[in-house]
């Protein structure tokens, strides 16, 4: 297995009616944990309605949090770019390429509420046509390329961007994708990367791992394009304690939230989720596969599922939720650095191999030890002895 990445795809998800100025203090705090942490990716998402993802601007809060966390790598998680202006989408991008010293990932979507779409006059049809023109517009001019096109919302007249990248070969781009081939379909034909939102949900009983990277493979052959597991990231839910009974007590704090949130407010089936009490909420988690609320060996066996599952992936992205309160989250965050990781990056293996040999040599050093403190003592012996003395 190749060196997976790992970091948060953080819509957000807050309770409404708490304050938000805190959630989205504590949202750059929880970047500069992961940063020290030594997780690779944090990923912020576009939202303008319903309450709780109340982040409207990825781009703002990367500005701000890069200034904070000095290693970590940002995406937009994501833009949701039928909403915007390409020519100006794009140039925000090239700007934050600079200001994070190329540490910013360009990721794109339709939207997914329809409660955004609609206060613009687009309904969810709109929104995915839109994607593919606007996205051949950024492409283009993310390239050096001057562009001169026209949409149903606006028209670009001899279109270009002011800067050249800070990113050797230039920024990144990735797609998102939940249920619809939509993502897919665009990064095949543009040889871009994917973001698997729906990583560990089942839509009408497809595989959505499966078909999302056949999708990909297919459209990259007729366009001549080539695609890269290593470009690929999955979304999951995760909460991970020392004991998965203390996991399960601490999601109370805010897991009913959540559930509601999908079940009831957001316009968003595709996230669909199952439960109505306490219990039958935690247990469908884990029960359906969608995430963890356990330990750290589950952990790292839900992430081995999807591992298997996929074929080989290059980013494990945990999927920010607000099940448990920050103190709680942020030592599942510390857990899973700690406990899960390693194993996935080249780094456990080493220490349990050297610690596995000195266990098995052990017997025989201890008596070489015990053998050189009574060699040195009889020598000291001997020397006392030679001088006319006795030792003391």
């Amino acid at each position: 297995m190749s060196r997976l990445r790992f970091g948060y795809f953080v819509a957000p998800f807050h309770a409404p009616g708490r304050n938000p100025t805190s959630a989205m203090e504590r949202d750059l705090e929880f970047a500069v944990h992961l940063d020290r942490l030594g997780y690779d990716e944090i990923w912020y998402g576009e939202h303008h309605s319903a309450g709780s993802e109340i982040i409207a601007s990825p781009e703002i809060m990367i500005a701000a949090a890069s200034q904070r966390a000095h290693r970590i790598k940002f995406g937009t998680g994501v833009t949701s770019l039928s909403y915007h202006n390409p020519l100006w989408a794009a140039d925000r991008m090239m700007q934050l390429d600079h200001l994070t010293r190329g540490r910013a990932i360009f990721g794109i979507g339709p939207g997914s509420l329809p409660t955004d779409s609609a206060m613009i006059g687009l309904d969810p049809t709109d929104t995915r046509e839109l994607l593919s023109e606007n996205l051949d517009i950024v492409v283009k001019l993310l390239r050096g390329e001057t562009v001169s096109a026209k949409t149903r919302t606006h028209e670009l007249i001899d279109a270009k961007l002011q800067l050249a990248p800070f990113t050797p070969g230039g920024i990144e781009i990735a797609l998102a994708a939940v249920a619809s081939p939509t993502g897919p379909r665009l990064a095949g034909t543009y040889g871009l990367g994917l973001l698997s939102i729906g990583a560990t949900l089942s839509a009408d009983g497809f595989d959505a791992l499966s078909h999302h990277w056949n999708v990909m493979e297919e459209r990259a052959a007729a366009h001549g394009t080539t695609v890269d597991r290593s470009q690929w990231r999955l979304v999951g839910p995760f909460h991970i304690a020392e004991t998965e009974e203390k996991a399960r007590k601490q999601v109370e704090y805010g897991i009913e939230q959540w559930f509601d949130y999908f079940q009831h407010v957001a316009a968003f089936p595709q996230m669909a989720v199952s439960g109505s009490r306490l219990t039958e909420m935690i247990d469908y988690v884990t029960e359906a596969g969608i995430g963890v609320i356990g330990t750290p060996e589950q952990a790292r066996a839900q992430v081995q599922r999807l591992w298997d599952q996929s074929g080989g992936f290059g980013c494990m992205l945990q999927m920010g939720h607000d099940w448990a309160n920050p103190e709680d989250s942020r030592r599942s965050a510390e857990l899973f650095a700690d406990e899960v990781m390693p194993h996935f990056q080249e780094q456990a293996q080493a220490t349990l191999d050297a610690a596995e040999h000195a266990r098995l040599v052990r017997e025989g050093y201890a008596k070489k030890q015990l053998e050189a403190v009574d060699h040195m003592t009889r020598k000291y012996q001997a020397e006392v002895e030679a001088k006319g003395g006795a030792p003391q």
